[in-house]
């Protein structure tokens, strides 16, 4: 998985990753990535676990073994914060060691709403940990606004504020301290809405800060990821790819796709997962066959 994402990384391409708010939505996800060549990354994160329909990691992992493709996918364990929502502890340890010993193939910690020397420690905590293991491990330095904070301004009030965006000294000091392998930075995007109340509504287009990413990108000296990766412009996105992003993570159109036709029936919701990812893959990232270019490099 490592190797991978390093080679995406130089070459210019980019490893999607995909949020499993429900179950179901696994195995076509799976099949799309399998069926268009294209390496990808199967993740959920602890606000899935707790809010949504996943209820364990355990059930995340025994799913995948049945839906994976040797070489085209892999299992993430996405944003692990050290606080929750009301501003208490998050037994992450624990939590990260419960993924590793499920099989999970990688780990994000997220310590990026804790000041800077917080962050290094917990984090080198953590690659120490899945180090050890043979795992992965993606931190994140800067905000990316959606989850724990709302946008409260207009979109472009907050891109013009540059609120929470990554600094590239920070960023440079971060990379070194902790030898984590991939970093997520804030540069423009937002997570999707999560509230009932905004669920089903068209996400909010960002655009990103490509002369950031750039400078950050010069400095850090690694693989870069982008949060909050569906409804950017696509310019944009793949310019990215270009200065440093090498994973990007989706949510939103695929777990939207599904709410919208699982209602008729689950095998109508899998479908329409299923021809938004190979659209999305083949038209939008145009990563299809990525799986073929990446084992030539």
């Amino acid at each position: 998985m490592r190797s991978c994402v390093e080679k995406a990384w130089r070459k210019g391409l980019a490893i999607p990753a995909f949020n499993m708010f429900f179950l179901p939505v696994m195995a076509p996800v799976a099949a799309a990535l399998r069926d268009t060549k294209t390496a990808g990354i199967i993740q959920v994160s602890l606000l899935e676990l707790t809010d949504f329909d996943v209820k364990s990691l355990a059930e995340v992992s025994k799913e995948y073994e049945q839906v994976k493709t040797e070489g085209i996918t892999w299992l993430h364990l996405d944003h692990v914060p050290l606080t929750d929502g009301n501003g208490g502890s998050v037994l992450y340890r624990r939590i990260i060691e419960e993924a590793l010993d499920a099989g999970f193939q990688s780990v994000m910690i997220d310590g990026s709403r804790s000041p800077l020397e917080r962050n290094i420690a917990v984090t080198r905590e953590i690659v120490e940990l899945a180090h050890a293991s043979g795992a992965c491990v993606e931190g994140e330095i800067g905000a990316i606004l959606g989850y724990e904070e709302k946008l409260t301004q207009t979109y472009e009030e907050f891109f013009n504020s540059r609120m929470g965006f990554t600094d590239p000294g920070e960023a440079e000091r971060f990379a070194h301290e902790t030898g984590v392998d991939w970093i997520s930075i804030a540069f423009g995007s937002i997570h999707g809405p999560v509230t009932e109340a905004l669920r089903g509504q068209k996400k909010t287009e960002a655009r990103l800060d490509l002369e950031l990413l750039e400078r950050i990108s010069n400095r850090v000296q690694r693989p870069l990821v982008l949060h909050g990766g569906s409804g950017i412009r696509q310019a944009d996105v793949k310019e990215s790819l270009k200065k440093g992003i090498a994973k990007i993570n989706i949510g939103t159109q695929v777990r939207q796709a599904y709410e919208q036709h699982r209602s008729e029936s689950e095998q109508a919701g899998q479908d329409a997962v299923y021809q938004t990812v190979v659209s999305m893959l083949t038209n939008d990232l145009e990563l299809a066959g990525s799986a073929t270019r990446l084992e030539q490099a």
